[in-house]
């Protein structure tokens, strides 16, 4: 009995920290408790900074290298800082974020397009492996390839699996820095915008119930919802205007290829 109860106290507050922490992701443990002990919670923050780890979520705002890498991971530079994104398949990006569900949770992964903010593809899973990620990566890859691809320093990302998959294809790979949340600021936005139009609307009872619902939204969020920063167009449309584009100046050179020979027949 006292384990359930402590179990049921643990999905709880797990559940509060992750709408609080949509709000303000700059919330630490002692801010997330002294919130909750606001809220009228008896809880202390050895509770609340275990419960932080597991969800795989710390306070976003600029700190000091409190830990030492190790020796065998290859760094890599934050490649955007200055740089202009003018269109799709230029930058990707990625992230984890927690789901929760009635009775547990989830972690969600995605990949996408930093010009158009269009979600390439996305994977749960109930453990922070890295195996759901390269799942994730190996989909998105099956639609096209960025010539940068930007993530967190986190362990799933940074795995050889992860990183020779990036490699073999040619692409750059660019790392945020520790705890800077402008780094990776559209996926995000992302996390925002799933957690408030889906996931706390919703109630999962089932990872079977959680992936197909998830699934409707992406699909809605990628190809139905309008989005005001990119004048009400959808992020298909934007993210698909590259090959459009390309389509019609390769129909533009035949046509043109054609007059010339023509021309230099008579």
């Amino acid at each position: 009995y006292e384990e359930r109860k402590e179990r049921e106290y643990n999905l709880l507050f797990m559940r509060l920290i992750d709408e609080q922490y949509s709000k303000a992701p700059f919330y630490g443990t002692r801010r997330m408790t002294a919130y909750l002990i606001r809220q009228g919670y008896i809880v202390n923050r050895k509770r609340i900074q275990r419960l932080m780890r597991l969800m795989g979520i710390e306070a976003i705002y600029p700190k000091k290298k409190l830990s030492i890498s190790s020796p065998e991971d290859k760094k890599y530079p934050y490649l955007l800082k200055g740089l202009a994104i003018t269109e799709p398949d230029q930058v990707w990006a990625t992230d984890i974020t927690y789901i929760r569900m009635n009775k547990g949770f989830l972690y969600l992964v995605a990949i996408i397009d930093w010009y158009s903010r269009y979600a390439l593809a996305w994977e749960l899973a109930n453990t922070l492996d890295a195996d759901f990620c390269l799942r994730a990566l190996d989909k998105a890859l099956l639609t096209s390839q960025p010539e940068i691809f930007n993530s967190d320093p986190g362990s799933q990302f940074t795995s050889c699996e992860f990183t020779e998959k990036l490699k073999k294809a040619g692409i750059k790979i660019s790392r945020d820095g520790r705890g800077r949340v402008f780094d990776n600021i559209f996926i995000e936005r992302l996390w925002r915008t799933v957690k408030y139009e889906e996931v706390y609307i919703h109630s999962y009872d089932t990872v079977r119930k959680a992936r197909e619902s998830l699934d409707n939204y992406f699909r809605f969020y990628n190809g139905e919802r309008l989005h005001q920063s990119l004048e009400y167009r959808t992020l298909q449309e934007v993210y698909l205007s590259k090959t459009i584009n390309k389509q019609e100046e390769t129909i533009h050179l035949k046509s043109l290829f054609s007059v010339l020979v023509m021309g230099s027949t008579l």
